[in-house]
């Protein structure tokens, strides 16, 4: 690589190409936002079995995914990006899809989101730790109290997180593996392409789902009606794929720790779209804790990295 490239790769995002990337980000979350809802209408009646929602919707996304990159002729990952390919598949392609599944068996569409809302934070950190981001004091402070507020807003809606349940455990454990898959996804994304990296984590995590999906089968022969067949496509094609397009293009482009930001407004999506498809009640308090919430990551994303992240060049 050349001293030009090298400066070029440390140089800080123009402010629209800053903007961008909160752009595409924000179209991402609105795709995720449906998840959790859609999810909890899959399992919530035992018709569909969590294992079948959590494999199978993998192996839907994998099946588009194989089509897109033999369309397109892309190239194949080269060495270590393999091993960066399968993090990113069991962060978000195995992990996240798996543990929500079985966690929303029990917990509600509301409680799934006051757990989930601690997403933003736990991929900032992340994204700190392995894209050498460094954030300003200011936009922590913003981050934290973000965080707090969606959790506080969420809450309310969800009944709180009272005690910690096996649901909640799962909830957890879905928000870090998430992170991991999010941040590293973000990074490989600048090298292979936004919508190349979750089709080959997808593609490479086809097999393990494939046996998954047949198991379930096997186990317990799904019995769903329109509805919840209707939920389950949406899981595969948007959730687990095409809102990986825009989700991976935004952090791509960065700052990454500002763009995860976004998903602070995740909480009060989910929370409408609950309210109009579950029947959960919509309130006043719920509409200005969302206004809230939205401020919050608002005033977040705004804050200027005080040292520019340097972005990753290609291995």
């Amino acid at each position: 690589m050349t001293a030009h490239s090298s400066a070029t790769l440390a140089r800080p995002l123009p402010l629209s190409s800053s903007r961008a990337g909160l752009w595409w980000g924000l179209l991402g979350v609105a795709g995720f936002s449906f998840t959790v809802p859609f999810t909890r209408v899959a399992v919530a009646d035992g018709a569909i079995s969590p294992l079948f929602v959590g494999s199978g919707r993998a192996v839907i996304a994998a099946l588009l995914a194989a089509a897109a990159l033999a369309l397109t002729r892309q190239r194949l990952p080269r060495g270590g990006q393999w091993g960066r390919l399968a993090v990113v598949a069991a962060g978000v392609v195995v992990g996240f899809p798996m543990l929500t599944s079985y966690a929303l068996t029990t917990a509600s569409a509301g409680h799934g989101a006051v757990v989930i809302a601690l997403l933003p934070a736990a991929t900032a950190v992340t994204a700190v730790l392995r894209g050498r981001e460094r954030p300003p004091v200011r936009f922590w402070v913003m981050a934290a109290v973000g965080a707090l507020t969606a959790v506080g807003f969420a809450s309310l809606q969800g009944g709180g997180l009272g005690g910690v349940h096996w649901s909640d455990l799962l909830l957890f454990g879905a928000v870090a593996a998430a992170a991991v898959g999010y941040a590293e996804g973000g990074l490989l994304a600048r090298e292979l392409g936004a919508w190349q990296t979750i089709s080959w984590a997808l593609v490479l995590s086809a097999p393990l789902m494939a046996v998954l999906l047949a198991v379930s089968v096997a186990q317990q022969p799904p019995t769903a009606g329109p509805v919840e067949w209707a939920a389950f496509a949406y899981l595969g094609v948007v959730s687990m794929y095409l809102g990986f397009f825009a989700w991976y293009r935004g952090l791509a482009i960065g700052p990454m720790a500002q763009v995860s930001q976004i998903q602070l407004v995740q909480p009060v999506m989910t929370l409408c779209w609950a309210a109009l498809l579950l029947g959960e009640r919509l309130t006043w308090p719920t509409v200005l804790g969302g206004l809230a919430v939205v401020a919050c990551a608002g005033t977040a994303v705004r804050t200027r990295l005080g040292r520019a992240a340097p972005r990753t060049a290609p291995e």
